[in-house]
């Protein structure tokens, strides 16, 4: 039986409507106010092989942290619900993911136990990387560094990974970015995957 689950979340910042298959193909169907994030989104799931279908809303006139970081939030819900008790998953993974003069890490343990570390080897990618996505009036909105750290921060705790990010290097933002997604969508995918030599939870404790 396919591992699906469906969250809705909304506030008064926010819309969100998340459906994922943690047995899928990498299906995406992603549309939010934010194009840059719907791409990254859908590399997230392709290359992780998990279909995904999200809808979000928000008050992008005010900020994007908020539709970002709640997208972030229904999408861990999403993931933890579908996984069930984590019976049979491998439960820890890791993967590099060039993106042409970028390069990224992620490692991750769907311990249930939320912990989120970042780390960038450039200076200037955390702090001054900015990508333009989207102009709204005469205001020109950004996609950074910062509001991926937030939409990660946020999966972490939601879906109760332990999950670590290293930025190696980067000159183009958006390779960067793009690259963190990458290797998230390939962890996840691996780390969730079954292997049929674990019987129930992969845990000398037993449980999760």
């Amino acid at each position: 039986m396919a591992r699906k689950a469906k969250i809705a979340r909304k506030t008064r910042e926010t819309e969100i409507t998340v459906e994922v298959n943690l047995d899928g193909s990498g299906k995406a169907d992603v549309k939010t106010p934010l194009p840059f994030f719907d791409h990254m989104l859908t590399n997230f799931a392709r290359h992780g092989l998990i279909d995904l279908k999200l809808r979000a809303k928000g008050d992008v006139e005010v900020d994007f942290h908020h539709t970002v970081e709640d997208a972030g939030i229904s999408l861990g819900e999403a993931v933890k619900k579908a996984l069930g008790d984590n019976s049979g998953i491998r439960r820890c993974a890791t993967s590099t993911v060039p993106m042409m003069d970028a390069l990224s890490t992620v490692v991750l343990d769907i311990s249930n136990r939320p912990y989120f570390k970042f780390n960038s080897e450039k200076a200037a990618l955390s702090q001054n990387g900015v990508y333009s996505s989207l102009k709204l009036g005469s205001v020109e909105k950004t996609f950074d560094v910062g509001l991926m750290k937030e939409f990660m921060k946020a999966l972490s705790n939601s879906a109760g990974l332990d999950l670590h990010i290293t930025l190696h290097y980067g000159e183009d933002i958006h390779h960067a970015i793009e690259s963190v997604y990458k290797a998230l969508g390939r962890a996840l995918g691996s780390a969730v995957s079954k292997d049929p030599r674990i019987k129930g939870v992969l845990s000398t404790k037993g449980k999760l």
